[in-house]
């Protein structure tokens, strides 16, 4: 629609919010869902508009009415991940494009190489890693590796692994957003040199059947940090109507919140990881069933939820 017809649309509206002198909680988070809302759809049409700039602030000053206050409630918890997390996925979605594709191209890029250059797996994961993965072959248990050391030891190695990973892949974002493709890029080539290893020995379907019950959700928080780093490296890139330190102070803020709201997923991959994958012996239908739910879960919270969020809404505005 021309942006003349969507003030037009909207202006009562805004007009409401900003003369508003007080809001429960719940209509704070409801007024700050909108004005985020209209701010995403004017950026998208309007980017250079004064009607994007005014919503700018306006969102700002929500933004700091809800977080003004030191002592948060009971539901300010669960408000995070309900709402505040899944409307930075709807705001950022190309952001989580872009390094979707960046982590599936480097991935594709990591199994070619694998299959044209046979040290390339040694390269990239290590001669120890590849020689244990060869004498487990041998003896018959491929993915022994998963059984090593008790539950709650792999459970805190991992999860401490993974969350410098996904924090190490957020912050090199500052560096223009150079560094958050790098790691995109070494894990994206580990990943497919690492699953093409176990096709090229037969391996490929049962690989998939282990490796990805804690794989979905482990790769899945690494690619959401990455679109995290991408949002604070472009925030200081492209500032639009704020000034370059203002819109990279927003845009961190941002970037933080997505990779740290990643936490619980990164916790529960190292959680499947340290009890469940040991058990390569589990019924296929088993494995199926944590794989298929891991991955809708994540299609679910990270685009058809905030989708839905943003079109209740649209349709809210405009009754």
């Amino acid at each position: 629609m021309r942006e003349p017809l969507f003030v037009k649309q909207n202006a009562d509206k805004w007009a409401r919010f900003e003369e508003a002198k007080s809001h429960t909680p719940d209509e704070l988070a409801d007024s700050f869902i909108q004005i985020t809302d209209d701010l995403a759809y004017a950026k998208t049409f309007y980017p250079k508009s004064k009607t994007t700039a005014y919503l700018n602030g306006l969102a700002s000053k929500f933004h700091q009415s809800i977080y003004k206050n030191k002592r948060e409630n009971s539901n300010r918890f669960i408000l995070f991940w309900r709402l505040e997390l899944p409307l930075l996925f709807k705001v950022h979605r190309k952001q989580i494009l872009y390094a979707f594709l960046f982590f599936i191209v480097f991935c594709l890029m990591g199994a070619l190489s694998a299959k044209y250059d046979n040290n390339f797996v040694r390269l990239i994961i290590g001669d120890g890693y590849v020689d244990m993965a060869n004498d487990n072959i041998a003896k018959g248990d491929p993915f022994g590796v998963y059984k090593q050391g008790s539950e709650g030891a792999m459970f805190f190695s991992i999860a401490v692994n993974n969350i410098y990973v996904s924090l190490a892949t957020f912050i090199s974002g500052i560096i223009f957003s150079v560094g958050t493709v790098y790691f995109l890029f070494r894990n994206g080539l580990m990943i497919g040199s690492f699953q093409y290893y176990f096709f090229s020995k037969g391996l490929g379907i049962q690989s998939v059947l282990v490796i990805w019950i804690h794989g979905t959700l482990e790769i899945s928080a690494i690619v959401i940090a990455g679109a995290a780093g991408l949002v604070m490296g472009n925030s200081f890139l492209f500032p639009k109507t704020y000034s370059r330190m203002v819109s990279l102070k927003k845009g961190a803020i941002e970037g933080m919140k997505v990779a740290i709201g990643m936490a619980p997923i990164i916790l529960l991959a190292a959680f499947f990881e340290g009890f469940v994958t040991r058990h390569t012996e589990m019924p296929v239908w088993l494995s199926l069933t944590i794989l298929a739910a891991s991955l809708l879960f994540m299609i679910w919270y990270i685009i058809l939820y905030p989708n839905k969020i943003f079109k209740q809404t649209h349709n809210a505005t405009q009754s």
